[in-house]
């Protein structure tokens, strides 16, 4: 994909609404017709990451793919970046739509939220799809803390503010390379667009807070695991170089209907990485219901 096309926009017709829930506004991608799926992105990235798959699904399921909060366009509140309460941000999302059920597709941190969002409301969540990130507190997360790559895990407070203040694009150019089976991948039209928008007023102090509660969302993912496992169909996608096989492996600790998929030749960043091939996974999961 050459630089001029990197960006992909959303399809024609999909409305971009703020809506306000849980005490906070979330920017939040709405289009397509049908049955609801819901899209949540990661670290590095905002809701934008899902034009190449919301092209796809849109002629047979309602999108709805928010900035999450503190994200991208949406409000940066200075509190509630536990998953727990961004699953609920999720909730008041769907009731302003009036959407009651809803697929769920995740990446990265917006599977922390998702899986949040399923064990609180079960009911509504038809279909679940995770992507290349682990689930604080769930199966082999304490292994997985160890490794090196991970410490942007613990980075974060008033100097590591300071240190990236003005070189947003470098410490977010760390992540799409490293986490990238092929840097080149990653585009630089893309790069320059989710710099920006890290690069306002207060959102990389907002990206900080997500990961400065992975430890409350570790407590808050063990009492909900104690409930019970998820019992919807689950589908965990992992990049072949990134977590692989071991994204199942986290799942299977958290639900009880579990499919496997490795993405060949991705890393962690699937949609920018290998979005065919991405795209007709969760196409083919989400179709199972339908």
């Amino acid at each position: 994909m050459s630089a001029a096309t990197d960006v992909q926009p959303f399809p024609a017709g999909f409305r971009t609404e703020d809506i306000q829930t849980n005490g906070t506004t979330l920017s939040v991608r709405v289009g397509g017709q049908g049955p609801a799926a819901v899209l949540l992105h990661g670290y590095g990235e905002t809701g934008d990451m899902w034009a190449p798959l919301a092209a796809d699904l849109a002629r047979d399921h309602t999108i709805v793919a928010p900035d999450l909060r503190g994200m991208g366009r949406s409000v940066r509140p200075a509190s509630g970046y536990d998953k727990k309460t961004q699953g609920q941000d999720v909730a008041g999302v769907l009731d302003a739509l009036g959407i009651e059920r809803a697929d769920l597709v995740t990446h990265d941190i917006g599977n922390m939220v998702g899986y949040a969002f399923a064990a609180q409301y079960p009911g509504r969540v038809t279909r679940f799809a995770l992507m290349d990130a682990p689930l604080p507190g769930i199966g082999p997360w304490e292994e997985i803390l160890k490794s090196p790559l991970l410490w942007h895990f613990r980075f974060g407070g008033p100097d590591m503010e300071r240190l990236v203040a003005g070189r947003e694009r470098i410490y977010l150019d760390r992540f799409w390379n490293e986490f990238a089976a092929d840097p080149t991948s990653f585009g630089e039209a893309a790069r320059e667009h989710y710099a920006k928008l890290y690069a306002q007023p207060g959102a990389m102090h907002a990206g900080f807070s997500q990961f400065a509660a992975f430890d409350q969302d570790a407590i808050d993912n063990r009492v909900f695991l104690a409930k019970g496992k998820l019992t919807m169909p689950v589908l965990a996608v992992g990049g072949a170089t990134s977590f692989g096989p071991t994204m199942a492996v986290v799942m299977r600790a958290a639900a009880t209907d579990v499919t496997e998929a490795v993405i060949a030749g991705s890393g962690h960043w699937l949609m920018a990485e290998q979005p065919a091939a991405t795209v007709a996974i969760v196409r083919a999961f989400l179709d199972k219901s339908h």
